[in-house]
């Protein structure tokens, strides 16, 4: 197996669209890593990049500690599993698992034991001879994992492998892969846009937008201490509510978030986290509120009433409207109904603050933070505007040149 490096890694089309800009990475050997956003975000075509299915524009690629930025595919030595991975039809189990060690003249005794192994691992050996029409969806994308694992590649590329099934059959390949990763001890980078998926699986996640990495760090550090509201947004479920164009003022010496006739009392652990606090309160200067569903208390001073409600997960949340201009989505008691009267408040000590404008926390980490020892995890992103200004600026690919026919 082998760690992996990026750095500055950009992928810009001829046409002008922009995949990936500068994301600079270190995955560790033997490590598990979830990348994740929404669609367009980069996440497959960075495991394209990886593969050397696509070349990378500008930057460096890594494996091992050879750079293998201009090296083909198939020197790489890496696998890679897509979603619906398509099985050769007309050979068996056992050839399928065995073909590319075939294609790189394996000898024979080590073709047979591989496959055997990766069969027994994971539960194939009964089906080694049949055709992959004969098997179920788990048993085909199983199959190839298999083909995959049989040439012990140095890193596993898995571009949402299980997007096609149903729910009771991704539960179950989860824990197939999960369960594979630490048998084989391999280095896994997993590709999804199925946020709770990542943050099940991995042991570190990456958050791409639109090409640009926002963070990369543990499942429960993107959660507690997410770096910008976009961050906030998409991990968590349901999503957290953000509230942009709030004030932070001072009243009777604590500290409050106002929002169009709301207030919401901001505890002294939160308000001590607060950077450039001077700069924010009592000033007018904008920031996004964020309060997740969960931190939000039925027993409290805000009077609501309940617009919707929804179950997500086996729990009931709330559409707790206060007034015309504010609603938040809250998890409710049982028995809640639409029309219902709602008493509720946002826990003082699980408030989130968002620049306005950069979209960047205003709150430092404190002792809660579990440090990953990567840098990765220290990396200031950019705000909202500069980042999208370092994407303007990257210029389109000239067009390849057509030969004339003759």
């Amino acid at each position: 197996m082998a760690n992996l490096v990026l750095k500055d890694v950009s992928k810009l089309y001829p046409s002008g669209a922009l995949a990936l800009c500068k994301v600079s990475l270190e995955i560790s050997d033997k490590e598990f890593i979830a990348v994740v956003g929404a669609e367009k975000s980069g996440k497959s075509t960075l495991l394209r990049v990886i593969a050397g299915l696509e070349e990378v524009t500008s930057g460096q690629i890594y494996i091992g500690g050879k750079d293998v930025s201009e090296v083909p595919p198939k020197d790489r030595d890496v696998a890679m599993i897509f979603r619906n991975d398509t099985l050769y039809p007309s050979i068996n189990v056992y050839e399928n698992m065995a073909y590319g060690l075939k294609m790189r003249k394996a000898p024979q005794a080590a073709v047979e034991a591989r496959v055997k192994a990766a069969a027994q691992i994971l539960d194939l050996s009964d089906v080694l001879l049949r055709k992959p029409k004969t098997l179920t969806a788990a048993q085909r994308q199983r199959v190839a994992l298999g083909r995959a694992i049989a040439r012990e590649p140095k890193l596993y590329l898995l571009d949402d492998p299980i997007a096609g099934l149903d729910d009771s059959l991704k539960a179950q390949m989860r824990s197939v892969i999960v369960n594979l990763q630490a048998r084989m001890e391999g280095t896994f980078i997993y590709a999804t846009k199925n946020v709770n998926e990542a943050l099940t699986m991995a042991t570190r996640v990456v958050v791409l937008r639109e090409g640009v990495v926002q963070q990369v760090d543990t499942p429960a550090n993107l959660y507690d201490y997410p770096v910008n509201a976009y961050v906030a947004l998409l991990i968590g479920s349901p999503e957290i509510n953000l509230l942009n164009g709030a004030t932070l003022e001072e009243e009777d010496g604590a500290l409050v978030a106002a929002y169009k006739g709301v207030k919401f009392s901001i505890s002294p652990r939160i308000a001590d986290r607060i950077e450039n606090k001077e700069e924010y309160v009592g000033t007018g200067r904008k920031v996004i509120l964020g309060i997740r569903p969960e931190d939000i208390t039925w027993n409290g001073g805000l009077s609501a009433t309940v617009s919707a409600t929804e179950e997500a997960d086996g729990k009931l949340y709330a559409e707790c409207v206060v007034n015309k201009d504010v609603s938040l989505l809250a998890l409710a008691p049982e028995g809640t109904c639409k029309g219902g009267e709602a008493a509720i408040s946002a826990d003082a000590d699980r408030l989130y603050l968002f620049d306005g404008q950069t979209r960047i926390t205003l709150l430092k980490r404190d002792d809660g933070y579990s440090a990953t020892g990567y840098a990765d995890a220290d990396v200031a992103p950019m705000a909202y505007e500069e980042e999208e200004q370092l994407k303007s600026s990257l210029k389109p690919l000239p067009a390849p040149k057509t030969k004339k026919k003759r």
